[in-house]
């Protein structure tokens, strides 16, 4: 292997339909290094495994890990870093051509050139993706920017070339549940970002569906924040004193003879208000401490069935 090996992961499932357009997109792309295509098969149920099988024969520069279940892409993209800790560059990509292999060449340049440790691949716009989608991705790009020491830029892909000082600090990081982009950005490193114009996926359909996202996001503020914990004990705070000022104004009401036996809809409400209260204070207390006991139990993120690579 020389120092000039480029190793490009790209997490695969159910995509049966983009990998062949994927590999002829990245072939027609001229690199001034030697390349080498990895695909995780993130427990495919279609043909996909099969395809990239297919693909490997006709070209020696691509390789597979295949899960023994779906584990999800942040398992499938620790499983390609940790296979291409060697190498000295590293890109992720999704198969589905959303991430133009044409700016690969663009981002050796300057990872070379401009003295930076990573190049980010960020859309400048969210062109014919739906208006709701695109409004909760802002607002949670904005809400954990907000909440977070560990900054995400609004528009950031997982598509990104890095050096092997970054991939060996990623893969050093031990924790289970694990959300890329807050890691990416949490091991530091000087960075450059790459605008493009938002694409549609080449063939097929997404795997990510709302809930998905929803979850993923979730996992995101829960592995970089501790703000939610901060926002119960306020409001835990406030509801405390609060009864104290009622626990007065109802001592005051008997000792000046004012009768006390009235405004039930009021109490009915209040009773209501601060039990989703306490239940939604549960409830994020309940999502940190099952992500302690989830990390506690250390189950390996993925587990392997087969690859044609160390």
């Amino acid at each position: 292997m020389s120092q000039n090996d480029l190793s490009i992961i790209v997490p695969v499932h159910n995509e049966k339909e983009t990998i062949p357009l994927f590999v002829k997109a990245l072939s027609n792309v001229e690199l001034p290094v030697k390349k080498n295509i990895l695909f995780v098969d993130d427990g495919s149920t279609d043909n996909s495994l099969e395809i990239i099988k297919k693909e490997q024969k006709k070209s020696a520069d691509i390789h597979y890990i295949s899960f023994s279940r779906n584990f999800g892409k942040e398992g499938a993209l620790l499983a390609g870093l940790k296979a291409s800790i060697n190498y000295k560059y590293v890109s992720v990509m999704d198969v589905d051509l959303q991430d133009p292999p044409e700016l690969l060449p663009i981002m050796l340049n300057k990872i070379k050139n401009d003295h930076v440790d990573m190049v980010v691949a960020r859309r400048s716009n969210r062109k014919d993706e739906p208006v709701i989608r695109s409004f909760f991705s802002n607002s949670f790009y904005w809400f954990i920017n907000k909440i977070s020491n560990t900054k995400l830029v609004s528009g950031e892909r997982d598509f990104r070339l890095m050096k092997n000082n970054v991939v060996r600090a990623i893969v050093s990081l031990s924790e289970n549940q694990r959300f890329s982009k807050g890691i990416f950005a949490w091991v530091g490193f000087r960075r450059s970002y790459i605008s493009y114009q938002n694409k549609d996926r080449i063939a097929g359909k997404s795997s990510w569906s709302f809930i998905d996202l929803f979850k993923y996001a979730m996992d995101g503020i829960v592995s970089f924040s501790t703000f939610p914990l901060t926002i119960i004990t306020i409001i835990g705070i406030f509801c405390f004193f609060l009864s104290i000022l009622a626990a007065i104004v109802v001592v005051a009401r008997f000792f000046m003879g004012i009768p006390s036996a009235f405004g039930w809809a009021s109490m009915i409400t209040i009773i209501l208000f601060f039990s989703g209260v306490q239940l939604l204070s549960i409830g994020v207390l309940g999502r940190y401490i099952a992500s302690t006991y989830l990390e506690s139990k250390k189950r390996p993120n993925y587990i392997v069935r087969e690859k044609d690579i160390e």
